[in-house]
């Protein structure tokens, strides 16, 4: 079956959560919509008004009884027409619906994201706001939340769509000066406006770059490593921050061999935290690889807690690769100990001493990474991959001067091209799959 048949196939779905449940939606999208929805509950019903009805199966056997939509295209969220069934959410209620609607000529279950793919290829979305969508049915921050929530509603492809605007101007009259020069009613040498202008909206999406980098850490999270020697308390401190015992305490040096990470949940910002295994010289080969990978996370780290036992303090060295913020943290303050050092916190996971303090820095040093996100921004690499295209090609139409402006006009067209992948305007069938795939079903 080719990919047009399988559009012409009318498509359903559970798009409520997992059963059971109190009610269960399913939603139904294609050209045999109407056709179903009638045969099901017996009768016709007004576009966009609930109408509570008994589901039947085709030989009159009733399945429910529940609330029906219909929401005939274009104006649905597909851009077909479309129905839900809100039913109760017992499984072997489902069940028998979708079975019932299977029946149908020309009906299917629908594949991932293939509601959300429909509406872009129908041109009710474009590319970004389809994976704001995802993005926003994927949070579990409110910080995400918001930034998903700017995405979905357009924010982006606003933008975007006003850069490849300027673009396409400014290649006009590249264009016009080239085809028309000799004629009255074309200024001369409109050239020298144009490279100005490309210079101005190189700097802007420059600073739309830099601010997106705080938006992938937002949507990614932050990443926190703890590290230090055997027995300094990260096993201790990691299970204090996940509020359940994540990891094996024991004074037996060398207990954590493998990462072991947790997820914070810090004014609305993830924060990763990774317990990795105690730095010295090894000589078992797990301990060794444990302690490789201990250092190879800590280089990735946007924070590394270096942890010391205030009692029986073991420097550590840490990689000078590692670009990350380093804090210094003494623990088992509970000890008594008297003990001078230069450690930024001492806290004590036994009594709980000082711990409000560090997390209160640890969120406020989340807050200060990523900052207030109000604007639009890039979201995923794919979005700075194509921005980055787009100011190179910028910059070699505005700046290289022993160019031929035909050369350089068409350095602006790749510009406009790029920013139009990045919405899904221009030849983006390649990352079609990938992006939906991420969808779950039913959406």
């Amino acid at each position: 079956m080719s990919e047009r048949e399988a559009f012409h196939d009318t498509i359903f779905a559970l798009s409520s959560g997992r059963l059971p449940s109190g009610v269960a939606v399913v939603r139904i999208s294609g050209p045999q919509v109407r056709f179903v929805l009638e045969t099901i509950i017996g009768s016709s019903i007004h576009a966009r008004f609930a109408a509570y009805k008994t589901f039947r199966c085709r030989n009159g056997d009733p399945i429910d009884r529940g609330l029906a939509l219909y929401f005939p295209g274009p104006h649905s969220f597909t851009g077909e027409d479309c129905a839900e069934f809100h039913l109760h959410g017992g499984v072997a209620v489902v069940e028998k619906l979708l079975e019932e609607l299977h029946g149908f000529p020309y009906c299917r279950i629908a594949e991932a994201g293939e509601f959300t793919r429909r509406a872009f290829t129908n041109g009710k979305m474009d590319l970004t706001i389809a994976e704001g969508l995802a993005d926003l049915i994927a949070a579990e921050t409110e910080g995400q939340r918001r930034l998903a929530l700017q995405v979905a509603s357009g924010s982006q492809r606003q933008l975007y769509t006003q850069w490849r605007q300027r673009l396409v101007r400014a290649r006009a009259l590249i264009e016009a000066e080239l085809d028309f020069s000799d004629e009255s009613d074309v200024p001369g040498s409109v050239s020298g406006q144009v490279w100005d202008e490309l210079k101005l909206l190189k700097a802007e999406i420059s600073r739309h770059i830099e601010s997106g980098k705080r938006a992938a850490m937002l949507r990614d999270g932050l990443h926190v490593v703890i590290a230090g020697a055997p027995n300094a308390g990260k096993s201790s401190l990691l299970n204090f921050l996940a509020g359940r015992e994540v990891a094996i305490i024991s004074e037996e040096a060398g207990t954590t061999r493998d990462l072991l990470e947790v997820k914070l949940n810090l004014g609305g910002i993830p924060v990763y935290v990774t317990d990795t295994a105690g730095l010295r010289e090894a000589s078992s080969t797990v301990e060794k690889i444990g302690i490789e990978r201990a250092l190879e996370r800590a280089a990735e780290a946007d924070l590394v807690l270096l942890l010391e036992d205030m009692q029986l303090p073991i420097t550590v060295s840490l990689d000078e690769e590692i670009r990350a913020e380093i804090w210094t943290i003494g623990t088992k303050r509970d000890l008594d100990n008297k003990r001078a050092g230069e450690w930024q916190y001492r806290i004590s996971t036994k009594t709980g001493e000082s711990l409000d303090e560090f997390l209160e820095a640890l969120q406020v040093f989340a807050e200060n990474r990523i900052g207030q996100i109000n604007d639009a921004v890039p979201t995923r690499q794919r979005h700075i991959n194509l921005l980055q295209s787009t100011i190179s090609e910028i910059e070699i139409a505005a700046e290289r001067d022993d160019m031929p402006l035909e050369l350089r006009a068409e350095n602006m067209r790749r510009a406009s091209q790029y920013l139009g992948r990045i919405t899904g305007d221009v030849d983006v069938e390649e990352i079609l799959d990938v992006i939906f795939s991420q969808y779950c079903i039913g959406k």
